[in-house]
C-alpha cells in the first residue's frame, strides 16, 4: 500500500470485507475516497446512548521499502513470522496496530457487545505523504458526518515500551509537534573558479546555516509535556530524574533545562527545533556558484506558531540576501488536547489487569500524525496504539521492520479491555 504501489484501496476493501463477514451491515461500512487508488474505510459499531461517538483511526498506507535495503532473506512486502516476530513493512507503522483495532471491531460485533455510544473506525490513505489530502483531511472536508466525534483515539500514536520484554511505560499522546519545511536560497553572479571572490553563494548560505545550527528556541512547555517530564522522572535516577522534576515545574529550572537539552529527545520535547537536512549548490566544478539551496526541517511545539518560528529564523540569519520560502506548511497550528481523565483511567484499568508496575503518562509526539487534522477541526485526539515495542528496537520506516508476536496478541487483548473500560455498555 505504498504511494508508488497499489495505494490504499485494496486494503480498505479487504477490511470492509472482513467487517461484512463479521455481521456489520452494508449501511455501516463506507469505502470512499477522492480517487480509485486512494480510498478510506469507515465503519460504525452502534451504541446504546446518544453521546457523540468515539473515533478510532489509523492509516493503511506504508512508506517505500527497497528490497536491497533489507536483509537478504527478508522481503519487505512479504509478511513473515520468524523467531517470535512478525516481519514486514508496516508491522510497526502501522498495519500491526490497524489489525489490532479491526480484530476488536470484529470481536465486538460477534460478541454482541453494545457500547454506551457509537464507536467509529476510520482507516485512511496517505498519512505517509506530505499534505495528506486523501485521508483524514479529505474525510473531514467531504464527509465529516461519518467521522465526527466527541474525541478520537489515534492507533498510530502514543508510545508503549518494554524493557527486557516486560512492559514498563505507556505514553498516551495528547499533543504533537507541527512539521514545516523551508528552503533557504542564495544567489550570486558567479564567475570562473580561477578567480575566487569573497562574495560566494555557498559561503553566504553556509553562514546562515551556521547561525541556525547555534539557534536554540525558547522552552515551550504545556500541561502535556510538564506531566510527561514529571512521569519520566520515575523511570530515571540521579541528576536526570531531578532535572525532569525541575523542568516540570512552572517556571522550569534553567540549569535543568540546559542539561536536558543535551539529549536530542528531551531537547525536542522542550522546544521548537530546526535542522538542515538537504543541500544543493553550484553548476560546475570550475565555476563559482550562482545559486545555493538548503532545506530546513522544523518541528514546532504546541504553543508556538509557524509565523513566530519564521520570524525567529529571519532574525537569526540576519541577512536579506538569503531568501526564505515555505516548501511545506499547513495553515493551522493545532494545540495539545486537554488531558481527558476518562481516557487515562481506562488505559490504567486495562493495563493493571494485564501487567504490573507500568508507568502511565501523557506524551507529546515529536513527529507528525493525522491527529493534527482532527485537533485543528476541534476534535481532541489521544494516541493509544496498544502495540508494545522493545526499547531501542524502533524500526518504523527502517530495515527489517518487525513486532514481537506476543506483543501483537497482547495488544489485541489490551484494546478490548481498554475500550470496554472507556465506552462501557
Amino acid at each position: 500500500t505504498t504511494d508508488s504501489g497499489v495505494g490504499s484501496t485494496p486494503a480498505a476493501e479487504a477490511v470492509a470485507q472482513r467487517l461484512r463477514a463479521a455481521g456489520f451491515p452494508e449501511a455501516d461500512i463506507q469505502v470512499i475516497g477522492p480517487s480509485a487508488r486512494k480510498k478510506n474505510v469507515v465503519a460504525r459499531l452502534h451504541g446504546s446512548g446518544k453521546a457523540k461517538p468515539i473515533l478510532i483511526f489509523g492509516h493503511l498506507d506504508v512508506v517505500e521499502a527497497p528490497k536491497e535495503d533489507w536483509s537478504p532473506d527478508l522481503d519487505p512486502f512479504k509478511f513473515v513470522e520468524r523467531d517470535g516476530y512478525f516481519y514486514g513493512r508496516g508491522t510497526q507503522d502501522m498495519k500491526g496496530a490497524a489489525a489490532i483495532v479491526v480484530t476488536n471491531f470484529i470481536r465486538w460485533k460477534q460478541e454482541g457487545w453494545v457500547p454506551a455510544r457509537d464507536l467509529v473506525l476510520a482507516l485512511t490513505a496517505d498519512e505517509e505523504l506530505y499534505g495528506d489530502e486523501d485521508g483524514v483531511d479529505w474525510l473531514l472536508k467531504n464527509h465529516r458526518d461519518l467521522i465526527d466525534a466527541e474525541y478520537s483515539l489515534n492507533s498510530d500514536g502514543g508510545d508503549f515500551q518494554t524493557r527486557d520484554r516486560k512492559p514498563y511505560s505507556i505514553a498516551v499522546a495528547a499533543g504533537e509537534k507541527k512539521e514545516t519545511i523551508l528552503q533557504l536560497v542564495t544567489h550570486n553572479r558567479g564567475g570562473h573558479g580561477s578567480q575566487p571572490r569573497k562574495d560566494n553563494a555557498i559561503y553566504q548560505l553556509n553562514a546562515a546555516l551556521d547561525r541556525i545550527a547555534k539557534l536554540r528556541f525558547p522552552v515551550v512547555l504545556n500541561d502535556v509535556t510538564r506531566a510527561q517530564f514529571d512521569a519520566l522522572s520515575a523511570l530515571e535516577s540521579g541528576q536526570v530524574a531531578a532535572d525532569m522534576k525541575a523542568v516540570s515545574r512552572d517556571p522550569p529550572d534553567a540549569a535543568a533545562v540546559e542539561r536536558l537539552s543535551e539529549d536530542p529527545y528531551y531537547n525536542a520535547l522542550l522546544r521548537t527545533t530546526c535542522v538542515a537536512t538537504m543541500l544543493e549548490a553550484g553548476h560546475g566544478p570550475s565555476a563559482l556558484p550562482q545559486r545555493a539551496k538548503a532545506v530546513i526541517n522544523c518541528r514546532i511545539a504546541p504553543g508556538h506558531t509557524s509565523a513566530e518560528m519564521l520570524q525567529t529564523l529571519r532574525e537569526t540569519i540576519a541577512d536579506d540576501g538569503v531568501e526564505i520560502a515555505w516548501q511545506f506548511n499547513e495553515p493551522s497550528d493545532p494545540p495539545a488536547s486537554p488531558l481527558r481523565p476518562e481516557v487515562f483511567a481506562a488505559v490504567r484499568k486495562a493495563t493493571d489487569r494485564m501487567w504490573q508496575g507500568v508507568v502511565l503518562m501523557p506524551g507529546m509526539e515529536t513527529g507528525m500524525t493525522d491527529a493534527r487534522f482532527l485537533r485543528a477541526a476541534g476534535i481532541p485526539s489521544y494516541g493509544v496504539s496498544g502495540t508494545f515495542l522493545e526499547q531501542g528496537d524502533g524500526r518504523a520506516h527502517g530495515k527489517d521492520e518487525r513486532i514481537r508476536v506476543s506483543d501483537f496478541y497482547a495488544g489485541v487483548e489490551f484494546y478490548d479491555r481498554f475500550m470496554k473500560a472507556l465506552a462501557g455498555g
